[in-house]
């Protein structure tokens, strides 16, 4: 059931996605070229951009621990952006390989105590009002496009030391935002015993396809700008091509519970995950034409959009409200820990001295294609996991 400050509540959850994500529209696309500008090579650049995955292995567990215990989830969120905030500040200054890696170890671990936190509380602010999820996740595409482009626009004119000043005023702005959320804490009987948690054959090819994906997305996270300003274009341009792609993820957004309900779950993955590889192969072969790179980006709908919101309603429909923050947590780390940790790591030792750019995109292609097969892999029962998803 949802809170009776709902509405009110989702007000700012919303504005909460609208920063975080804009943080990562600043971040992911032009942090290569940051560290590039600084002066590290494409190894550095792939091993300090595989640490800002790589946290994401342990710390959201450790934090889904804190959470699901206390029950202080809307406290976790307003910490992990405090000390975010604080740690971010060490970017302004000029350091070298050791400390940016240092840096963004801390920077990171209190980081991911966010989203994971945020989307439990979410979702059980709507209740059974799942559909609403998207409406609201899209605020934060909204904060990603929004800023992808101003900030690229904005290194073209003033140069990449620009993105401390920017990312730290986001910051600031979530922390605004979050201390806006009820303290609440979720109160659970634990006279009732708790099974503990379970992965059955379903969720374990899930987790492999998520892991995969993720990985796939290595070249994408770190090495976009960087591998478009090789083929010819600006920062400028690379930016408005990144916001084409949150353009089209917005919208899928909005028809994803609808697509979920009429085709399953499964069916949309294999589909979406079917895309993402496409779209890695036109990357690898075909990113100097406007037209093929203009498709690419708007596979970005099935590639995270749609992806994301059946993940997600995955997720939160396997774990009873016990484990709900470790099962996103889990579902993060997977995914995005360990696969966006080994993709872009994979990524800058494939990348070299650019000369083979292309092939880490066929990698990716590779890993995309994997990923579809392991979705295959899931078993047809779970009808009622199929029925709740699709609501």
């Amino acid at each position: 059931m949802p809170n009776a400050d709902s509405p009110h509540q989702l007000g700012w959850i919303s504005a909460c996605y609208f920063f975080f994500f804009a943080i990562l529209g600043v971040l992911v696309p032009y942090l290569g070229v940051f560290f590039e500008h600084r002066g590290f090579d494409a190894q550095e650049i792939g091993f300090l951009l595989a640490i800002l995955m790589a946290t994401r292995i342990i710390a959201p567990n450790i934090w889904a621990m804190v959470a699901d215990k206390t029950g202080m989830r809307g406290q976790l969120v307003k910490f992990g952006a405090a000390c975010s905030a604080v740690a971010f500040l060490s970017f302004f200054y000029h350091g070298g390989f050791l400390y940016l890696a240092i840096s963004l170890s801390i920077y990171t671990f209190f980081w991911n105590a966010i989203l994971a936190q945020l989307e439990v509380i979410t979702l059980e602010s709507l209740g059974d009002n799942t559909e609403g999820y998207g409406r609201i996740r899209s605020f934060g595409s909204l904060g990603y496009l929004v800023f992808v482009v101003a900030v690229g626009f904005g290194i073209s004119q003033f140069g990449t030391e620009i993105l401390p000043y920017v990312g730290l005023t986001l910051f600031l702005g979530l922390l605004a935002c979050s201390l806006s959320l009820p303290n609440t804490r979720v109160v659970v009987d634990r006279t009732i015993t708790t099974e503990p948690l379970k992965i059955d054959k379903g969720i374990f090819w899930f987790l492999v396809s998520a892991l995969l994906l993720q990985m796939s997305a290595g070249p994408f996270y770190g090495f976009f700008v960087l591998y478009l300003k090789q083929v010819g274009y600006s920062e400028s341009a690379a930016g408005v091509f990144v916001a084409l792609g949150v353009l089209a993820e917005i919208v899928m957004f909005m028809y994803a519970p609808r697509l979920m309900g009429r085709y399953g779950v499964k069916t949309l993955l294999i589909v979406s995950i079917g895309f993402t590889a496409v779209r890695w192969l036109l990357m690898a072969f075909g990113a100097q034409y406007l037209v093929l790179l203009s498709i690419s980006q708007l596979l970005h709908a099935f590639t995270f959009g749609l992806v994301h919101a059946a993940s997600i309603q995955f997720v939160h429909q396997r774990f009873d409200i016990r484990h709900r923050s470790k099962g996103q947590a889990l579902y993060a780390s997977l995914s995005f820990g360990v696969g966006g940790a080994l993709g872009t790591w994979l990524c800058g030792y494939i990348w070299g001295d650019g000369s083979s750019a292309w092939l880490s995109w066929a990698v990716a292609g590779a890993c995309a294609g994997l990923s579809m097969i392991a979705v295959i892999l899931i078993p047809k029962r779970q009808p009622a996991t199929e029925k709740a998803l699709s609501h």
